[in-house]
């Protein structure tokens, strides 16, 4: 009984120690995994409503030859963020080639992006498309850019547009 006893438990220790040597190398995997999946994402940036990726988009110097005589396109566009709905972050600017303010919407208003992030990189992905703005509209933009009563009340007409309906944006870090 002594003899038969000694091998087995010799071997039970053997198992066990490999089990243990195994999963210490499946953890160390999973963290080396989650480790790397971090750094990707610190890398490209972080992403609202629809996956976007930096693959294929353009410059917004870009959009004047994009959209040409069309009321809307479809495109992907790289620019600088220079304003944000300060009221829920429903709406952003960015600056067109030719100096004026593009409006960037999102799609079914099903996201929102962060109201601190102007002056940071996005990556947008949708449709361009020129239409004519209502006054109310305009004054309520404005309401939400935090501009003064005075402001608001100076918007008296509709006003041509470019704008963007987005379906992703990726704000790059």
């Amino acid at each position: 009984m002594g003899q038969s006893f000694v091998p087995n438990f010799a071997m039970k220790s053997f198992y066990l120690v490999l089990a243990l040597a195994l999963a210490s190398c499946q953890s160390q995997s999973s963290t080396e995994n989650a480790t790397a999946t971090k750094q990707t994402a610190a890398a490209t940036g972080q992403t609202y409503g629809a996956a976007v990726t930096e693959e294929g988009a353009q410059p917004l110097s870009v959009l004047p030859t994009v959209l040409g005589k069309q009321d809307s396109a479809q495109v992907k566009l790289v620019g600088t963020i220079t304003d944000v709905c300060q009221a829920r972050g429903c709406w952003m600017k960015m600056t067109t080639a030719e100096g004026k303010e593009m409006r960037v919407k999102f799609k079914d208003y099903a996201f929102f992006v962060p109201k601190d992030i102007k002056g940071k990189t996005a990556v947008i992905d949708g449709w361009v498309h020129r239409e004519e703005v209502a006054v109310e509209d305009l004054q309520h933009y404005a309401t939400d850019a935090g501009k003064s009563e005075k402001e608001i009340a100076a918007i008296t007409k509709p006003e041509e547009q470019v704008n963007f309906e987005a379906n992703g944006v990726l704000i790059k870090n």
